[in-house]
This record gives C-alpha cells, sequence and structure tokens, in this order.
C-alpha cells in the first residue's frame, strides 16, 4: 500500500480505520435512533432526571441519627459554605 512504511504498520493503520468506521455506523445509528424514537411526554411536568424527594420514613436505612455534637459540627459546616 505505502511503500514508506512496514507491513506491520499497514496492518495497524487498516485496523485502526475499519474501528474508526464501525464507531461512526454505531454513532450514527445511536444518534438516529435517539432523533426518531423520543419518549412519551410525561403527564407530570418538570424535571424529569431528578427523581422524587421520599419522605425520610421510606426506609429506616436512608436516616441516621445525630448526636448534639454532630449536629453543631454540621450546622457550623453549613455556616461555611457559600451561599452562591
Amino acid at each position: 500500500m505505502f511503500p514508506s512504511i512496514s507491513l506491520a504498520q499497514e496492518i495497524g493503520l487498516a485496523v485502526l480505520l475499519v474501528a474508526a468506521l464501525v464507531w461512526l455506523v454505531g454513532l450514527g445509528h445511536m444518534l438516529r435512533g435517539a432523533r426518531f424514537h423520543r419518549p412519551e411526554p410525561r403527564a407530570v411536568k418538570g424535571i424529569t432526571g431528578i427523581p422524587v424527594q421520599r419522605t425520610a420514613a421510606a426506609h429506616p436505612m436512608e436516616s441516621v441519627e445525630l448526636t448534639e455534637a454532630e449536629e453543631e459540627a454540621f450546622a457550623g459546616l453549613i455556616r461555611t459554605l457559600p451561599l452562591h
């Protein structure tokens, strides 16, 4: 193919080109599928990527009892955060 490169380099170049073509074809299929197969609109308007917040009593592993010192330390930490 190219007289200035070795056979191993030619094979590597061919493999790289085939991998790039396979990637482009897959990307095209993915983008075309996303464009034509949009999900149904939900009945609830709003941000769909954020799940609905559950109550603290939803599962016992989702809540932790803090000691008074831990609550004070947490409150001090929150006060140091910027308000931006």
